[in-house]
């Protein structure tokens, strides 16, 4: 019976290590495919070619690393194989549902501090019941928790935050003076040396990960590499530094080749020292049970035997590498984290994922000031040496490029040699630090010195790095938490205790991957109001056309969901569209910066007056928001508020409006997204007659005031949704007589005489 149960017991651990690869896989792809993503370095199929071979030789690499999950946080010898069966089911159950949470957001974490303090949570709910059980003292949990080894850990990835950050800060910053944005030039002189130095770095860097935790290397092979360590680096500087400038002579680019060695390297690193935290839990419990004596025994021997290092089979190794390398084909769920950094990281305009928050806009603040006083307290040859040397205007990826990367290669080759180099001395020093966070803070410190964070992007960024930030610790609470609480439940609750548990972790997954799809099919919808491909005015004219006529329809659907609240005294609804007027800006906002955008596409000689009524549009289309906005605001803040809804008569009026106002939305809406303008007359005699049905209820409300049926506050609401309605359709109306005339180089009568300010 016990056998049966235990078996049970590795079977969902075989599952959810599976499931811990998926979402593992999903959560870290970002550390080694960003630099090379970003940049562009080769198309994503060779980088995904060269990070899938990286992925299988790391996890050959990856067998010394698993003893960490069995005995590197808590004392097996002082546990029984029912109580670490417990602690691994419950680290693998929270490590799955947390890294699927933050996969669906769009959050890289570090899955090195999900399982270990998942496994610190376990083993010391476990630990406090045992003693409570057994009446000893509280002072015993220092015999079950390797207390010194979480310390240490805990130590060290706070340590490897702020040093990646600076670390990258400084390089970036250094290696951009030297070679500036227009680097191509200053290749010649130091190129072949520079690379062979990050050639070196990437080089130890394989070292460190590979041959320390390889299987199959010798105690003697490790330490004859070990002792030659800087002989092997020597070799390796000089040929690379031949080979490279070879390449320089031959006109290739050489960050190429770096780019993808350090991918290929931290692709190993990832699987050779992640692969344990996916799948660490599940392969102890295993060797759990594989170890534990046979019969009743089991339920009391304490697991003095998972002290022992224990080697884990290669085939179970390979085929861990496989579920990655498919899942880092096929994971939709990573490229959303991957959009996260690249967004955050980014040389070029693009639209912001985070709004500002009081401690980003304090940060700036503080970041302004003191950039103040070193420019005033700086000679001014040397502030005009360094303006020089930092000019972001000769960065190469110009507007019109049609696949213009996030930033160049020599902000990915930094990204890569200083990321390789941090794990590398981590690693020989036996300091535990996490690969997620050193390659997050080491792009974000690199992207913070090549100015990639302007005045324009950088309290946006920062808030999204401090989200990310705070996401990781988070990470370490509730991973602490929910194990903790996991292991209470099934400690008492035994089969029962589990059964529900996977229940309610199959119900959360299922509905991450529902607000995923939701997430997904917003971001694809932003993504519709997007230039970045578009290469000429003409064609970026009829673009806008197409995103004015999708943005109309989410205004008159917002409009009539926020009516329809306000009618119903509904207060859900009118808060979700005070929520969605926010997202309707945001795409005004992506309509308005592609409209510069393609302003700057256009050449000095044509297009004249096109262009003077096309930046119109921009004016337009905010006025357009700006109505629809202050409805739903005032419509909202009445009825949260409790205030007396409309009355009957006023309700029916402004249904007769909302009416007459939607026809005249929808013909606008179809006129743009079909690109006709030849219904702008009958828009127009609409227009016309909705201006006189509002002149009508404006009269009709004028004497409810008078009567005293209406009071302040009604009233107050219902002109302002007349004139709010009246703005909308006579902005509307603007934009398509507008957008008119730069579609077909023609201007119409009323368009010149009433092209005012209104």
């Amino acid at each position: 019976m016990g056998i049966d149960i235990f078996f049970i017991a590795v079977l969902i651990l075989m599952i959810f290590a599976v499931f811990g690869l998926v979402v593992g896989v999903s959560n870290d792809a970002v550390n080694f495919l960003n630099s090379s993503i970003g940049s562009r370095v080769a198309p994503r199929k060779v980088i995904m070619i060269i990070a899938s071979i990286g992925i299988i030789f790391g996890v050959v690499f990856s067998s010394g690393m698993m003893e960490i999950a069995q005995k590197g946080i808590f004392q097996p010898q002082y546990f029984t194989m029912p109580e670490i069966m417990i602690v691994f089911l419950v680290v693998a159950f929270t490590n799955v549902v947390l890294l699927d949470l933050f996969n669906t957001f769009g959050l890289p974490t570090s899955t090195t501090v999900s399982v270990v303090f998942g496994l610190l949570g376990g083993s010391v709910a476990v630990a406090y019941l045992k003693i409570l059980q057994s009446e000893e003292s509280l002072l015993a949990m220092s015999e079950y928790i390797n207390t010194s080894n979480a310390l240490i850990i805990v130590f060290g990835i706070l340590l490897s935050v702020v040093l990646a950050f600076f670390s990258g800060s400084i390089v970036q910053f250094i290696t951009r003076l030297i070679f500036t944005f227009d680097y191509e030039k200053k290749l010649k002189r130091y190129g072949a040396i520079w690379g062979a130095i990050a050639m070196v770095s990437i080089s130890y860097f394989i070292f460190m990960k590979g041959a320390r935790g390889a299987s199959f290397i010798s105690e003697s092979q490790l330490e004859w590499i070990m002792s030659h360590t800087r002989l092997c680096l020597l070799i390796i500087f000089v040929i690379s530094a031949a080979i490279l400038q070879t390449l320089l002579l031959l006109k290739i680019n050489i960050f190429k080749p770096i780019i993808l060695a350090g991918t290929f390297a931290l692709a190993m690193s990832f699987a050779a020292n992640d692969l344990v935290n996916f799948v660490g839990v599940s392969v102890s419990g295993l060797n759990a049970f594989n170890l534990a004596p046979i019969g009743d025994a089991r339920f009391t021997t304490n697991m003095t035997a998972l002290s022992q290092t224990v080697q884990t089979e290669p085939l179970l190794l390979i085929g861990a590498g496989l579920i990655m390398v498919i899942t880092l084909w096929l994971s939709k769920k990573a490229r959303t984290v991957s959009e996260t950094e690249l967004n955050l990281v980014s040389q070029n305009e693009s639209e912001e994922k985070y709004d500002s928050t009081p401690l980003s806009r304090i940060i700036v603040h503080m970041g302004i000031s003191f950039s103040d006083f070193v420019k005033s307290v700086t000679p001014k040859p040397f502030k005009e040496f360094m303006s020089k040397r930092l000019d972001t205007s000769k960065y190469t990826a110009q507007i019109s490029s049609k696949n213009r990367p996030s930033f160049d290669l020599l902000r990915a080759t930094v990204n890569l040699m200083v990321a390789s180099a941090l794990i590398s001395y981590g690693t020989s020093h036996k300091l535990p630090l996490s690969t997620t966070y050193i390659t997050f803070m080491v792009s974000m410190g690199s992207s913070f010195a090549d100015r990639a964070w302007g005045r324009e992007s950088a309290v946006y960024r920062i808030t999204g790095v401090l989200t990310v930030i705070g996401g990781w610790f988070i990470t370490a609470l509730m991973a602490f938490l929910v194990s903790g609480l996991m292991a209470v439940i099934i400690f008492y609750a035994k089969t029962i205790g589990v059964i529900a548990l996977l229940i309610i972790i199959f119900c959360i997954m299922w509905k991450s991957h529902h607000k995923h799809k939701e997430i997904a099919n917003s971001v694809s919808k932003n993504e519709v109001f997007n230039l970045k491909k578009v290469s000429s005015f003409d064609e970026s004219v009829e673009i806008t056309l197409s995103h004015m006529g999708l943005l109309i329809k989410d205004i008159r659907e917002s409009l009539s969901n926020t009516l329809e609240g306000l009618y119903m005294q509904n207060g859900y609804i009118l808060r979700e569209e005070k929520k969605n007027s926010k997202i309707i800006q945001k795409s005004a906002n992506i309509i308005t910066a592609n409209i510069y955008k393609a302003l700057r596409l256009m050449k000095k000689s044509d297009h004249h007056a096109i262009s003077k009524y096309y930046s119109q549009t921009i004016r337009r289309l905010q006025k357009l928001i700006d109505g629809k906005r202050d409805i739903t605001y005032r419509a909202s803040e009445h009825v949260l508020n409790h205030h007396k809804g409309l009355l009957p008569i006023q309700i029916d009026e402004i249904k007769n409006i909302e009416n007459l106002l939607s026809e005249i939305l929808t013909d606008v809406e179809n006129s743009f997204c079909n690109k006709d303008m030849s219904i702008h007359d009958e828009i127009l005699e609409k227009h016309k007659k909705l201006k006189a049905i509002i002149k009508k209820h404006n009269d009709e409300q004028l004497e409810r005031i008078i009567t005293g049926q209406s009071k302040t506050r009604l009233s107050i609401l219902f002109y302002s949704i007349l004139g709010n309605s009246m703005m909308l359709s006579k902005q509307s109306l603007k934009l398509m007589e507008l957008l008119s005339f730069t579609l077909k180089n023609e201007t119409r009568t009323e368009l010149d005489t009433d092209f005012d300010m209104d």
